[in-house]
């Protein structure tokens, strides 16, 4: 019997491929080794979209790359140096809503804390100077640009250029960060090239930034529409841990496209199997829809419900198995840092259009809004 989970999509870029929906089936194939994320003929991959990073990005030893990277973040994001961050996250959290509070209203929430505080944050990790922020967000956006492939491309090459640039720099002037920790280590590593940090650098910078600026901008929607749980949040801070899961689980409620619908974390069969009634071929893509998983019925009642309150949240927002997303606890340390922070700070915090009007940037990636505009 063939899952009605497990179905054929057109992509945005115009190709075939298999889109998996359901929780169960998304979470057992994120850990299935039979797909990956190398194709044997990359120029012919079916493509989630006209972007860098719309199609194949590994190789054929990409499992052993894959093992040598993950050993390379472990120290990135250890217990130790996340702790050692939280200080340095609530005082860019303190500053950026100072800095709020002193501007006229309405004030663009998602430029004025959003997109700089976890801009901020990974720069001072990975050692990139914050001076170069525009410069870097504009190669970013191009570069998670879906429908425009020679503005994505462009976007990376400049990425790429501008983080072998730093790279060179901390071998002669190293500092306490991430890259000045790659560089050092590949004094006696010769396996770590330029490049692998360089490719290093950018997953990191992009993944740092733009998916926690995108969950910052729905969940301050999210509390805004949903005043009463914002107010429980304010008076019992124990239920910061569960909202921000929640915020973590669920789509932008503005969302009204259909990208939604086709569109899922792009693998590659590396063999010919048979999963929910359907044989997948070798070199076909398979989308995992994390964000339709998430709103699965059978794990989450209500699923499109906002509810702070949840027992079980076991959300695939960060993937699960060997791929989970390392840079999860920085993303959960500012996340639950500046909610509290925000609402405690401007009590009568409102959004300052209604929030159907919000324009979600949804030919990008990381689908932030185009501006957030709040009152206080």
């Amino acid at each position: 019997m063939v899952s009605t989970a497990i179905r054929r999509v057109t992509t945005l870029s115009g190709d075939s491929a298999w889109l998996v929906t359901s929780y169960a089936d998304v979470k057992a194939l994120l850990s299935d080794p039979r797909l990956g994320l190398s194709h044997a003929e990359p120029e012919r991959a079916a493509r989630v979209a006209h972007s860098a990073f719309g199609g194949p990005m590994g190789d054929p030893t990409e499992v052993a790359e894959h093992t040598r990277m993950r050993r390379l973040f472990a120290p990135v994001f250890s217990t130790r140096r996340m702790a050692s961050l939280r200080p340095r996250v609530r005082a860019i959290i303190t500053d950026l809503l100072d800095a709020m509070a002193r501007h006229a209203q309405p004030v663009d929430l998602h430029e004025a804390v959003s997109f700089p505080l976890p801009a901020l944050v990974i720069c001072e990790l990975l050692g990139v100077p914050y001076a170069d922020r525009e410069d870097f967000r504009r190669w970013s956006d191009d570069a998670a640009h879906l429908i425009d492939v020679a503005r994505s491309q462009g976007g990376l090459t400049q990425l790429r250029a501008y983080m072998r640039t730093l790279v060179e720099r901390k071998k002669s002037q190293p500092n306490d960060d991430v890259i000045s920790d790659l560089v050092a280590v590949a004094t006696t590593d010769p396996g770590l090239t330029v490049d692998g940090i360089v490719t290093f650098s950018i997953v990191l910078l992009l993944a740092g930034y733009e998916t926690t600026a995108a969950a910052i901008d729905r969940g301050v929607i999210l509390l805004l529409t949903h005043p009463e749980q914002a107010d429980a949040l304010r008076h019992d801070p124990e239920l910061i841990a569960p909202a921000v899961e929640e915020i973590l689980r669920l789509p932008l409620p503005t969302r009204a496209s259909d990208a939604e619908q086709t569109i899922g974390l792009p693998r590659y069969a590396n063999a010919d199997f048979t999963f929910g009634g359907v044989t997948v071929h070798t070199g076909e893509l398979v989308m995992l829809g994390l964000s339709m998983a998430n709103l699965d019925e059978q794990l989450f009642p209500e699923p499109a419900r906002f509810d702070m309150h949840r027992d079980h949240n076991p959300h695939l927002s960060f993937g699960h198995g060997p791929r989970f997303c390392p840079g999860a606890s920085l993303a959960r340390i500012e996340l639950q840092t500046l909610f509290p922070a925000l609402l405690n700070r401007f009590p009568t915090l409102r959004l300052a259009v209604p929030v159907e009007s919000l324009r979600e940037r949804d030919e990008l990636l990381t689908g932030c809004l185009a501006e957030l505009p709040v009152t206080f």
